[in-house]
Order: C-alpha cells, then structure tokens, then sequence
C-alpha cells in the first residue's frame, strides 16, 4: 500500500493550460486500451529523448542542414507530453500502485528529456556556441534539482511557477523548431543568451523564495 503522506503524487502549482489539459487526460485515460500500463508510458521518455537527439544531429549544419528533422523533433516533443500526461492519471485509474516508484523514473526520465533537448539545440545552433549550450545545460539540471530538493524538504511538489509549466515548455519548444524551420539558426545567436538569461533569473529567484520558506519552517520549528 502507497504511503498516504507521501507527496509525490500531488503536484502544487497550476499552470495556464492546466484545466484543458486536465479535461483531455481525463476524457482519454479511460478510453486507452487495457493492455497498457503505466510504467510503459513513463519508460518511452527513453525513446522520445534518444530519437530528439538523433533528430537534432540530423539536422546539424554539419549533416546537411537538413531541417526537415526538426519536424520529428516536434513530434517526439508531443509524444513525450502525451506519454507524460497520460502514465500517473493512468497507474491511479487502474489502482497499478507504483506511485513512488512512478515518482522517481517519471521525473528522473524528465530530467533526461529536458538535457536531450539542449543537446540537439546544440547540435543545429551555429558553431562558436557550446559554451552557451554548457551553461544553458547545467541550468536546466539545476531548476529540476530545486524542484526535486524543495519537495524533499517539503513534501510538496511544484512544477508550475508564475502560470508556466511543463506543458507551456514544450509548446515553446515546438514553436522554436517551426521557427528554425522557416528562418535558419541564425535565432540562436540572440535566442540562446536570452533563454539562458531568463532561466537563470528564474533559478536565483525560485532559489531565493525556498530558501526563505525553508527557514520559517525550520524556525517555527524550535520557537
């Protein structure tokens, strides 16, 4: 039996397109066909970050310039939402039980998927920039590391801040890869700083505030 005061499984934060995508998790989780299970969607992050990868060297100037690729990259995007939307609601509907370990592979697998994606950006972005896609790179492993650490401390899990979830991430994902489609890489010299510039806002300010709730807490704790 799951652990009634384990977290995990709650998420805190509500995102602009929450409630939509609630209803549509909601109306196809029942209508999915009885051999799947839960663990099976949260394992195909694996297959959705390997071929993002793949996708993205394909499309490097180095192999041609390809662009089309970054039509399959967009589509492993939405097929990684789509798995990652549908395994929780799923595993809880059929009573399957892993909720800690769907916890730790679920977001352990994001975690992958989110590193695949700066590195096929690394891959179709002009030369001269790894050191950008470095910082950019660590960043990001730092914002899912906060989140992981503050639920620890907390026992709440938050993955939406100021409106923008996962969900809002990966469509601005797809909307850069139709940009670069019609226009070039030549975005990433002025789009790569200032996406870096904003994380990096966003990790000292999340920082900040845990920071803060964690020391009332702990100091409420022995007055």
């Amino acid at each position: 039996m799951a652990d009634e005061s384990f977290g995990g499984d709650k998420k805190e934060g509500q995102s602009i397109l929450g409630p939509v995508e609630r209803k549509f998790i909601d109306y196809w989780v029942p209508r999915l066909p009885q051999w799947l299970r839960s663990w099976q969607l949260t394992m195909f992050t694996t297959v959705w970050s390997a071929v993002i990868v793949l996708s993205g060297w394909l499309a490097s100037p180095g192999q041609g310039d390809n662009r089309s690729w970054l039509w399959l990259l967009s589509f492993c995007v939405f097929g990684q939402w789509l798995t990652d939307s549908f395994d929780g609601t799923l595993g809880r509907t059929r009573g399957e039980g892993l909720v800690k370990w769907g916890f730790f592979m679920d977001h352990f697998l994001d975690t992958v998927f989110a590193g695949s994606i700066v590195i096929a950006y690394s891959f179709i972005a002009p030369e001269g920039m790894g050191f950008l896609f470095q910082l950019l790179l660590l960043v990001t492993v730092l914002m899912m590391a906060l989140s992981f650490l503050s639920f620890a401390a907390t026992n709440k899990f938050q993955i939406a801040f100021y409106g923008i979830g996962p969900t809002e991430v990966r469509i601005s994902y797809i909307a850069l890869n139709t940009l670069v489609f019609f226009t070039g890489n030549g975005i990433f010299w002025w789009g790569v700083p200032l996406v870096l510039a904003a994380n990096v806002a966003a990790l000292v300010t999340l920082t900040y505030n845990t920071h803060k709730t964690l020391w009332a807490i702990d100091k409420a704790a022995i007055s």
